[in-house]
């Protein structure tokens, strides 16, 4: 029985909560408007990064789970890199082939591009009569980065020995490279375009690749393969080579990865006592790298919805204040007959929280709104709405009510009955 009544009395405050929301339309809403803004921050970013790391994660897992990358610097540090860095050697690309006949690697490869990395985007140019594919992408591939990097061909087929070897001027063209070129639906494979005043054939074209954002030209579908040979012929001054691995198998990588720092430290001829000169990477490296970046913008996020949560509970206790002292003949009249002060506190601290988590979900409609917009304005980007940011945006909006809500609930069950009554 007592449990029936208690629940009836929080079934009361909830129906007046709700009916001073409704006598009060406009201060209601300025009241929760700060609660609304920063739920609805959080909703945004959470989605948002839901998004991101979907297709970040897509990306760096296409790279392969057993792939290994070797490169003077790390691509995973941001900054401007020390002399120290600057200073290292280069790779030399025929390393790869010692690197390939290591225990637990089954391919390895020298790769390099050319490209402006300012601006994330590349510097040649590849012609076909008048049409011009601008600021491409240049890369020199050894045969079995196809295998390595697992490249998905939507015509033709990649680079292999026989061209490595006989310095072939043959190309694989982006998805990109190839719509410009080849607009009206021709089929590349076996044209000829002029790539840097060179004429090249045409052997295939990748299909086109994914990109975090989902928006745009993706500068990677920009691009045109030669062999690597071909690369080092017409660029000799470039010598920022880059070794690419591929381990035997998931659960050897990490032997791999050892097998690979003990030979690149033999041929770089580093005794036991000096750091590793070269960078080794997997996709782990990545993952970690975006894990701490999506983190970091979560919990910058996170600050500026606090401060706007902040800014709706300070509104919350101000209003709930001003309701104490409106009603305060009505709380005399309450206790006059016969309610206790955990009523009165209850009925007022239920309010506040009511307040407050109906601030939230008008936030997370708002949010969620914003949401699919985003989602039918750009349809490959995942942004997506998970049940734990709702959970969390009602959650801390209702904490919100109940931290903010005290002190007003307090004030109002100290009444004195009888002062209360003669208040006007």
């Amino acid at each position: 029985m007592g449990v029936a009544r208690r629940f009836d009395e929080i079934k009361e405050s909830i129906v007046l909560a709700l009916d001073v929301l409704r006598r009060n339309p406009l201060r209601s809403f300025l009241t929760v408007l700060g609660i609304m803004i920063g739920v609805t921050t959080i909703i945004v970013i959470g989605a948002v990064i839901n998004g991101l790391n979907s297709n970040v994660l897509g990306n760096i897992s296409s790279l392969g789970s057993t792939t290994i990358i070797v490169s003077k610097m790390s691509w995973a540090t941001f900054g401007r890199p020390s002399m120290e860095l600057l200073q290292r050697k280069e790779l030399k690309a025929e390393w790869a082939d010692g690197l390939a006949h290591l225990t637990h690697v089954v391919a390895a490869s020298p790769a390099a591009q050319i490209a402006n990395y300012e601006v994330g985007a590349g510097s040649s140019e590849v012609r076909r009569g008048n049409l011009r594919a601008k600021n491409v992408m240049l890369t020199g591939d050894g045969p079995s980065i196809a295998q390595i990097s697992n490249f998905d061909m939507e015509r033709g087929r990649f680079i292999n020995d026989v061209d490595n070897e006989h310095h072939s001027s043959v190309t694989v063209l982006g998805h990109t490279s190839a719509g410009t070129l080849f607009p009206n639906g021709e089929d590349p494979v076996s044209q000829e375009v002029l790539l840097e005043g060179h004429v090249f054939t045409v052997i295939g074209v990748l299909q086109e690749q994914k990109q975090a954002l989902g928006t745009g030209d993706n500068p990677q579908d920009n691009i045109a393969c030669v062999p690597f040979s071909v690369l080092m012929k017409l660029h000799p001054e470039f010598k920022d080579v880059i070794l690419f691995a591929e381990a035997d198998s998931t659960e050897d990588l990490p032997l791999a990865v050892d097998e690979v720092r003990e030979y690149m430290r033999r041929v770089r001829k580093l005794s036991s006592d000096k750091k590793d000169d070269f960078e080794i990477m997997t996709t782990d490296t990545f993952v970690q790298t975006w894990k701490e970046i999506s983190n970091g913008i979560f919990i910058v996020m996170l600050a500026v919805g606090s401060v706007a949560l902040l800014v709706g509970g300070i509104g919350v206790m101000n209003i709930m204040l001003v309701s104490v002292t409106e009603r305060t003949r009505e709380i005399g009249v309450r206790k006059a007959i016969g309610a206790r002060r955990a009523n009165i506190l209850w009925q007022f601290l239920l309010e506040a929280v009511t307040l407050a988590g109906v601030g939230g979900a008008i936030g997370v409609i708002f949010g969620s709104s914003i949401v699919l917009a985003v989602r039918l304005a750009f349809p490959s980007f995942p942004a997506s709405v998970s049940l734990f940011m709702v959970l969390l945006g009602v959650s801390v909006a209702s904490m919100i009510g109940v931290f903010f809500g005290v002190y007003p609930a307090w004030k109002a069950s100290l009444l004195n009955p009888v002062e209360a009554l003669r208040y006007e």
